[in-house]
């Protein structure tokens, strides 16, 4: 078939939908099989009928996005193809309207694709949510982002962020320092997302005030946590008991989030991880979601959606060989 001309006049768009040495374009043929050549407004594209008239409908999709004010990026070029292809173009520029919360700073948070668009949507509607996923999904980022609202809104009175103090191959117990600093490094992310959320100062008003805590899991033990927003992180470094435990925490007038990664689980020999276990057990609950998030929903350098990637065809293929007792091995989790 001919080729298909795509004309956009907004220069500024233009660059941005094409990517720096059309790096953008070179995806986008890659994905649907299709030459792209650009000249000046114009784009040429080459493939069966089609194939042009998706890749019109993603240029437009990009188009959109780019003159919204929005950067265009590969995770950004990504999403548009996977909403083209799977029919949730709706969906896609509805991530354009969706805020979260503005930093100090002025920067707007908001979900970047639409995985995470059903996690925050899952976090208002529900009032226990797990939030599956590799690293640089955004899961913790959010919740917390939800968390700072929320707290803002005065929907709830503190916020309560939490982590299993597990060593990932490291022995903390000779390091200098007491307990605080000891466990410090493992609670460093949740305070630096806070500080990017409000600044430093008001972190610390707020810690005076007792309006945001961040502790390890062992410190909820005994506790009823009422009228509060309640981040349990790296939860795949809990057991099963510490799982339990944590869940039966929530009171009244609470919201509770819990985030984990299962293919990165630091747990000891002979512990097993309670994450997957839990969020099966309560799946079918009221009030409660499961929300699974992928290698498509990595928003940090792309090279990471393709370790995802590898990493896990790399434990499914290993998962069907036989270990030389006979039995199967078990990835950690």
């Amino acid at each position: 078939m001919p080729p298909s001309q795509w004309v956009i006049t907004d220069n500024q768009a233009s660059l941005a939908v094409a990517g720096r040495r059309d790096e953008h374009l070179k995806v986008i043929e890659e994905a649907l099989d299709v030459k792209l050549t650009a000249r000046g407004d114009i784009i040429a594209i080459a493939g069966t009928e089609g194939a042009q008239k998706k890749t019109q409908e993603i240029l437009d999709l990009l188009t959109e996005w780019a003159q919204s004010g929005q950067p265009v990026r590969r995770d950004t070029v990504d999403n548009a193809i996977l909403a083209v292809i799977e029919g949730t173009q709706r969906q896609f520029l509805h991530l354009l309207t969706e805020s979260i919360f503005t930093t100090t700073q002025g920067r707007v948070i908001r979900p970047k694709t639409l995985g995470q668009q059903t996690y925050i949507e899952a976090i208002r509607h529900n009032l226990l949510v797990f939030g599956i996923g590799p690293a640089g999904t955004g899961k913790t980022y959010l919740a917390m982002a939800m968390a700072v609202q929320a707290l803002k809104q005065h929907e709830v009175e503190r916020i309560i962020l939490t982590r299993p103090a597990v060593e990932a191959g490291e022995k903390l117990g000779f390091l200098p320092g007491d307990l605080e600093s000891k466990v410090d490094p493992y609670l460093r992310p949740l305070y630096d997302a806070l500080f990017e959320f409000l600044g430093p100062e008001a972190v610390d008003r707020y810690r005076e005030k007792q309006l945001i805590e961040i502790a390890p899991l062992a410190y909820m033990r005994g506790r009823t946590l009422s009228n509060s927003f309640i981040i349990l992180d790296e939860a795949q470094n809990a057991t099963y008991e510490q799982i339990k435990m944590f869940l039966t925490r929530i009171g009244y007038g609470s919201k509770m989030v819990v985030t984990g990664d299962q293919t990165q689980v630091d747990l000891g020999r002979g512990q097993r991880s309670g994450l997957r276990v839990a969020a099966d057990i309560v799946s079918g609950i009221g009030g409660i979601a499961v929300i699974p998030l992928g290698a498509r929903d990595v928003v940090r350098h792309p090279l990471v959606a393709h370790i995802v990637d590898a990493f896990q065809q790399h434990e499914e293929k290993e998962a069907e060989l036989p270990r030389p007792d006979g039995r199967r091995w078990q990835h950690p989790g």
